[in-house]
């Protein structure tokens, strides 16, 4: 008899445990679909956790992929930390990452976001990407920590960001540079640095650059009537009005300076001979409409160039590579792109079918789904943490 309720209690224990597992997988489900709405449209699950983790200031640090999924991989970069001395009397930290293996390798000069000012970017916080392009690419990165607004006003990062590439150049023998296969690379505003930093080398017949790649860039600084800028710009993805024009206020304090080249690439009046180019946009970015701009002017020039917008995902996508397979596939298209670009002859043809962005509306994998709800049960529990300290505060006062 004994046995027999003992057998009746633990079937009663385990349907309760299995009811509240039950119960607990349909709130976070209903929960991370709830996040999905946002004020602009539906999001995918992956990006809706990740914007709410970030606009709740719930997002741990050292986000990265759970090591059980991650691949073991032999290392075949090394990381050198040095300064580079400015024309000015001043100095910049300079990132690299080169090959263990010999050279001479191909260099890219990578310019990181961060709308220009102090607090929103710089080499430490864009060195997942850093280190990833230079893995991916084998190539040498060389990412300047140039100075930001509001101690450093225009034309100081620009010209760090020239200089550097300059720096490149002088001493491609001590990096066992190959700098007949340089190209720069930025995301955000330091897109907007790349941009301008290809041009000047043109227009001055500086260091020879092969090919860019904008991520998501600026490219004006003017108030320029785009869609994606009324859309996007509540801060929610990323990026705000109020940023942009902090930021505009901040680092370009002069008006006359915004419809410079330097600070606007879209209102650059010759185009023409600029390096191969590939834009990345993302569809929920108050930056996207004026980086298809760019892109569009710079065919219309006679450039090679490579548009693809990604559907589904915010400002500063790539950076989440390594928790986002959109992120990724950015970050793969960026590096094979390169790639193709190192290993190219220069006698491609130029497309004359006329300008195409192609747009992406990539499907969450599985395994994007399952981290999906998997971190939204950890936001969940963040949550209830917060509720539960919140109450005990109350108590206490």
């Amino acid at each position: 008899m004994g046995m027999q309720t003992g057998k009746k209690r633990l079937v009663r224990g385990s349907m309760i445990v299995g009811l509240v597992f039950v119960v607990a997988c349909f709130i976070i489900i209903g929960t991370v679909q709830s996040w999905r709405y946002t004020e602009a449209g539906r999001v995918p699950p992956k990006t809706a956790v990740i914007l709410h983790a970030v606009d709740e200031q719930l997002l741990p640090q050292g986000l990265s992929t759970p090591s059980f999924l991650a691949s073991p991989t032999a290392p075949t970069i090394t990381r050198i930390d040095t300064e580079m001395a400015t024309s000015d009397g001043g100095s910049i930290p300079l990132r690299i990452y080169k090959p263990i293996a010999a050279g001479p390798h191909p260099v890219i000069v990578y310019y990181h976001g961060g709308a220009f000012m102090e607090g929103y970017g710089n080499i430490e916080s864009h060195d997942n990407v850093i280190r990833s392009l230079a893995g991916r690419t084998q190539a040498i990165v060389v990412a300047p920590g140039y100075r930001l607004a509001p101690e450093f006003e225009y034309p100081t990062a620009f010209n760090d960001s020239y200089e550097t590439v300059k720096w490149v150049e002088q001493e491609a023998d001590l990096l066992d540079a190959d700098v007949s296969q340089l190209a720069v690379a930025g995301d955000s505003a330091g897109g907007n640095l790349a941009a301008a930093v290809s041009y000047r080398a043109k227009s001055e017949e500086g260091p020879s650059i092969k090919s860019q790649v904008l991520l998501y860039p600026l490219t004006t600084f003017l108030d320029s009537e785009f869609a994606s800028r009324d859309l996007y710009s509540s801060g929610y993805y990323f990026l705000s009005r109020g940023v942009m024009e902090r930021s505009r206020q901040t680092y370009a304090p002069i008006e006359e300076d915004w419809s410079s080249p330097f600070t606007s690439p879209l209102l650059t009046e010759d185009l023409s001979n600029m390096p191969d180019t590939l834009v990345l946009t993302a569809e929920f970015d108050p930056l996207r409409d004026e980086g298809e701009a760019y892109a569009k002017r710079l065919f219309e020039a006679g450039n090679q160039v490579t548009a693809v917008r990604y559907d589904g995902v915010m400002h500063g996508f790539v950076s989440f590579y390594e928790v986002m397979e959109r992120g990724n596939d950015g970050m793969r298209q960026m590096a094979s792109y390169l790639n193709q670009s190192f290993s190219s002859t220069g006698q491609e043809t130029y497309n004359k079918e006329g300008f195409e962005i192609s747009v992406l509306q990539t499907q969450d994998s599985w395994r994007d789904e399952l981290e999906a709800y998997a971190m939204g049960a950890y936001l969940i529990g963040r949550h209830i943490e917060r509720r539960i300290s919140d109450i005990f505060l109350q108590n206490e006062a």
